[in-house]
């Protein structure tokens, strides 16, 4: 039998990956600005790891125009959200020693 230990998602690993999917599973969309405040993050770090979170089908991304303004919103793909509950589960064992 599989060690719960070996059930953690690797995409979560990264505690920014964990904050953006959080974030995401509490708001049903959510801008890359808010997502950006919400973290306390630059630029290039939110969008590397949302893009990691994306690659894996995680992370929807909508890229529209607001005014001449671009404006990109994320929002939890049913895959991320499956994921990250499952993610959650893991560590629910964990913390009950349920190994």
């Amino acid at each position: 039998m599989k060690h719960v230990i070996h059930t953690l998602n690797k995409a979560f690993d990264n505690r920014v990956r964990l904050g953006v999917m959080a974030v995401l599973m509490a708001n049903d969309a959510v801008s890359f600005n808010e997502l950006k405040e919400a973290l306390d993050l630059t630029d290039g770090n939110l969008a590397s790891h949302v893009s990691a979170l994306e690659k894996v089908g995680y992370v929807d991304v909508s890229k529209q125009f607001v005014g001449k303004k671009p404006n990109t919103t994320y929002t939890a793909s049913k895959e991320g959200k499956q994921a990250f509950q499952e993610h959650l589960n893991a560590l629910e064992k964990l913390l009950k020693g349920n190994n």
